[in-house]
């Protein structure tokens, strides 16, 4: 679920997997891995992933519903 909103905000952003890598400092193949749901990224990532993508963690962790459903 992850890579797929990863994914979703990139392109929605108009960003590249190329660009984002690099604004992340990874690599473009770690960075597929994410998407792809390969790999996991660490927090130190995520929080970058966040910020370049300007979107909040738990959105990224697709914690916006349950976040919602909650309140």
């Amino acid at each position: 679920m992850f890579g797929k909103r990863l994914r979703s905000v990139r392109i929605e952003k108009k960003i590249t997997q190329e660009r984002l890598a690099e604004a992340c400092s990874i690599a473009l193949r770690t960075y597929q891995c994410y998407e792809q749901g390969v790999r996991k990224p660490s927090f130190d990532i995520l929080v970058r992933l966040a910020d370049e993508l300007d979107v909040s963690l738990d959105y990224l962790l697709c914690r916006d519903e349950f976040i919602k459903k909650h309140k």
